[in-house]
């Protein structure tokens, strides 16, 4: 036995099992080959089965390989969840390229970024009103040459009314409209497959360089734990699918899991609490995966404790730490413990796990899942490794782990030591293997499951003419678990500054998720003996506003 945490795992789990890695596009065809007229998609009560995804994707690749898709080209995905999103995840995949992940909660300025950072001159987005314009805009002013558009509307009504198809733009029925080449581009498991952004230490977008063989290492190793633990995934098996795709969690562990087992993903546009609980009942959902945001609107709902939840057999929740009185009232109510782990962007997001029927604590995060390694180091020295109960950076290695980001070779060599990768986040390991995390090494605020950088809010603040200084910290929030409160310091003899105004000059800046909650004006703001704005002050103050309230536990 060679790590502590392998004393822990149950009977029939082991830490070495082969953990194979190959490619996406073959993941798919394995996939189409064996369940071809199950169902694999459903969404708006139309079901879509292995056979015709495949139709569509083949399509959709050819209609890109006419654009110039290929080998080492990008391609942005700016998609909610509709069908569009895995028909064009595959496609791009299949026709050679790289996907570029864009969130649909990116603002224009966001959104012009990324792209000429990823290089990506095609961008796929759907003809909703919450994302046309801004990919319209990007068209409009030549940061990609093409832009395609996805009609929700054939895939049944849809509650939001569609806008037109924008000048220069290319439906997505026309994209596939072009005849299947003799054959496909050879992939290989080292080619990028993906280009995931996360926040940098600068606080502008970078983007992890995430290879076929990260995202089916990922799989191959959900797949043996689960297995492991009695929890195989099965085909006849619906998955809730609330959480975004373009998000690395719900991408790996909701889509990519799900086709490659036959499960079949009820994909949902956007959450709501009633929708899923029919989904629960009378659709029989078996799997749901969530954040605390969508646990809390569940367990808020009048009479939730009346409804059927027997068809579940595995929760989770993750992203943000979720209150333990929810946690205890939702396992009562549901009949199942939440479970919970810890990963990230960079590790294409597999990492730890609770063990089955663990009970939640403060801080625990559980054990490295089948063929991860990792271990605690010194704050000081990433190359020290810290013995059981020393705080310190956890370190990561496995097939799963990026080889780092894109475009950015000193950031890559300073987020690995020793062949691990550096998480940047702090904490120890006990005796008996169980890893804790302490707190986060960056100031990275977790609102609603999804990261949020205070760098890139201060400095959009900035450009208000009013702010001479600001500093932007995480605080305590009920429902998304944390929110951005902004602390500003007036320039001399400007007016004053209120939350909502202060908002509204945020909104064409910022996503919704990134605007501030708070806003608390001073005279001064704290700084460190060499001049720097200091948040260490700050924080401290709102930890100790917050001292009544009970302690969460921690589920990533």
């Amino acid at each position: 036995m060679t790590h502590a945490w392998e004393a822990s795992y149950p009977p029939g789990l082991r830490w070495d099992t082969p953990i194979e890695t190959g490619t996406l596009t073959a993941l798919f065809d394995r996939a189409v080959a064996a369940h071809g007229t199950r169902p694999a998609l459903e969404f708006n009560e139309r079901r879509i089965s292995f056979a015709e995804l495949d139709q569509r994707v083949s399509r959709t690749a050819a209609g890109l390989a006419r654009l110039g898709v290929g080998p080492g080209v990008s391609v942005g995905l700016y998609l909610p969840n509709t069908p569009y999103h895995p028909i064009a995840f595959f496609a791009v995949l299949r026709a050679g390229g790289r996907v570029v992940h864009l969130s649909p909660l990116d603002p224009s300025r966001a959104l012009a970024r990324k792209l000429a950072d990823s290089e990506a001159r095609i961008l796929i987005t759907n003809d909703l009103p919450g994302l046309l314009p801004n990919a319209a805009q990007m068209l409009a002013e030549a940061v990609v040459d093409h832009l395609i558009v996805g009609e929700v509307a054939a895939f049944g009504a849809s509650a939001d009314a569609p806008l037109p198809l924008p000048a220069g733009a290319l439906s997505f029925a026309a994209l596939e409209d072009a005849p299947l080449p003799a054959a496909w581009p050879e992939v290989r498991p080292e080619d990028i497959a993906v280009l995931q952004y996360t926040g940098g230490t600068t606080g502008l977008p970078r983007a992890a360089m995430l290879t076929h063989a990260n995202f089916t290492g990922a799989v191959a190793i959900y797949d043996a734990w689960y297995f492991g633990t009695g929890r195989t995934v099965l085909p006849g098996d619906r998955i809730i699918a609330v959480l975004p795709l373009f998000h690395i969690y719900a991408l790996t562990v909701v889509l990519l899991r799900s086709i490659q087992n036959g499960v079949e993903i009820l994909l949902r546009l956007r959450f709501d609490a009633r929708e899923t609980l029919r989904d629960i009942e009378e659709k029989r959902a078996t799997l749901f995966p969530g954040v605390p945001t969508m646990w809390i609107a569940i367990n808020e709902l009048p009479g939730v404790e009346t409804h059927d939840f027997s068809s579940l057999r595995l929760v989770s929740s993750g992203g943000a730490p979720l209150p333990v009185e929810v946690a205890e009232r939702l396992e009562r109510i549901v009949g199942q413990r939440l479970t919970g782990g810890w990963g990230m962007t960079e590790t294409s997001p597999a990492g730890t796990s609770l063990l089955p029927g663990q009970a939640n604590a403060p801080g625990l995060i559980g054990v490295p899942l089948p063929g991860i390694e990792m271990d605690v180091a010194a704050l000081d020295d990433p190359h020290r490794v810290l013995p059981p109960g020393e705080i310190g950076e956890l370190r990561i290695r496995g097939p799963n782990v990026t080889a780092g980001y894109w475009k950015r070779p000193e950031e890559t060599a300073r987020a690995f030591a020793d062949g691990f990768f550096l998480t940047g986040d702090v904490g120890y390991i006990n005796e008996q293997g169980f890893f804790y995390l302490v707190d986060r090494k960056k100031d990275m605020i977790i609102s609603g499951g999804f990261n949020v950088y205070p760098g890139m809010i201060e400095q959009a603040i900035y450009e208000h003419p009013a702010v001479e200084e600001v500093i932007v910290i995480g605080i305590a929030d009920a429902y998304r678990g944390q929110a951005a409160k902004a602390f500003i310091k007036l320039r001399e003899g400007a007016p004053g500054l209120t939350l909502p105004e202060l908002r509204d000059f945020l909104a064409d800046k910022l996503g919704r998720h990134e605007l501030p909650t708070a806003l608390e004006l001073r005279d001064s703001l704290p700084r460190t003996p060499v001049g720097k704005l200091s948040k260490k002050e700050l924080v401290e103050e709102e930890r100790a506003r917050a001292a009544p309230d009970r302690p969460q536990q921690h589920q990533a």
